[in-house]
């Protein structure tokens, strides 16, 4: 049997003395009077090794869990969809093909595993706000009134999905007309030509993996809540400037290319933002496909089209989706929020998707917190 001194011990556990002697007195390591020195101890060199070896499992779980939540390692399963060889794939199927003939609603529909593309037509009240504002309010609406989505069967989630787009829709899309989203969307805004382009960009914006707002979307389903709430948590957190808003990083860069030439545009966002968000995504080191695809479907205006080459020249990025949106709405002279909206309603899809397959999964999302806050105070 081997004895290990209290420096030897801390060293190979690794913590402070007071850890030490809180194991010896809960018995987790045994210990006994040194023969050489009253006054000091000798600790078991099994007993230590062993609470060492699980304080470093702890200390590498931490560091991994830790890792994940910034763009690391997958940490939830799902089988809505994945990004496998810088490519978009929906329940196994890539995106950018389903993007060449699939209506909007028959993606969603597949995201959802239902039988049939439904999105029924919900009229907006006089008085009630459209676009973004509105989605909000009937969401929140809806949020306080549905059923919660916990112990209910699938069939009938899914057929309440199709409610919920349909509110969202009310709001982004106000037109009675009965026609697929897309072609709703293009008339809303005068724009009949920009029907096919966003019909691809709302196929191809409406699952993303488990980017922050599925995942807000997905944390509010798991807590039993309905599908508006989990709606409404994936639209709030789709607002955020590194999120759903960095279509604006495109407008502004547009704005200042208009100003002072693109090169010296870019140049100027780098320098005071450190960042351009129209070009590169982490998941597509060779470029965004769903970019590509959308920016194929019209023709690029002459100033985007300079930007998206410079960009790709001088960091060494293509242009992402938010840029691609952004030069779409440039494009057909669409409304200044028209990324956004198209992104909402198309993401509407996958949170949904998210929010239902959290649901029948059973189980709750809830981390535990490191904390790094003062030491508690011993009572």
């Amino acid at each position: 049997m081997t004895w290990l001194t209290a420096e030897e011990a801390l060293e190979r556990l690794g913590t402070k003395p007071q850890t030490l002697y809180a194991n010896v007195s809960r018995g987790r390591i045994r210990a006994k009077p040194d023969a050489a020195d009253s006054r000091r101890s000798l600790y078991h060199s099994e007993d230590v090794a062993r609470l060492a070896k699980r304080h470093a499992g702890r200390r590498k779980a931490a560091s991994i869990a830790a890792e994940t939540i910034d763009w690391g390692e997958p940490v939830l399963p799902t089988a809505i969809s994945t990004i496998a060889d810088g490519r978009l794939y929906y329940r196994g199927r890539e995106a950018v093909a389903l993007s060449e003939r699939a209506t909007f609603e028959q993606v969603a529909a597949f995201l959802w595993e239902s039988q049939a593309a439904i999105c029924p037509s919900i009229e907006l009240l006089a008085g009630e706000p459209s676009r973004i504002s509105g989605a909000f309010v009937l969401l929140a609406r809806r949020a306080a009134a549905d059923l919660p989505a916990l112990g209910r069967a699938p069939a009938a989630l899914k057929s309440e999905a199709g409610q919920v787009l349909a509110t969202v829709a009310a709001a982004l899309v106000p037109s009675q007309i009965d026609l697929p989203l897309h072609e709703r969307l293009a008339q809303s805004w005068d724009r009949p030509d920009a029907a096919e382009p966003i019909r691809r960009a709302l196929v191809l914006a409406a699952e993303h993996e488990l980017n922050v707002s599925a995942f807000a979307a997905r944390v509010t389903a798991s807590s039993g809540a309905s599908l508006a709430a989990a709606t409404l948590s994936g639209l709030s957190t789709l607002t955020g400037p590194r999120h759903g808003g960095a279509w604006q990083g495109a407008v502004r860069l547009m704005e200042l290319s208009r100003e002072m030439g693109a090169r010296e545009a870019i140049r100027t966002m780098l320098a005071t933002e450190g960042v351009v968000r129209a070009f590169g995504h982490k998941l597509y080191p060779d470029g965004d496909p769903r970019a590509a695809a959308i920016m194929h479907s019209f023709e690029m205006p002459k100033l985007y089209a300079e930007i998206a080459a410079l960009g790709a020249e001088l960091l060494g990025e293509p242009a992402n989706i938010d840029f691609a949106l952004a030069a779409m709405a440039g494009h057909f002279d669409l409304p200044d929020d028209a990324p956004l909206v198209i992104f909402a309603l198309s993401r509407t899809a996958g949170w949904l998707a998210h929010a239902i397959e959290q649901v029948t999964s059973g189980t709750m999302i809830r981390p535990r917190a490191r904390y790094v806050g003062p030491s508690p105070e011993a009572h």
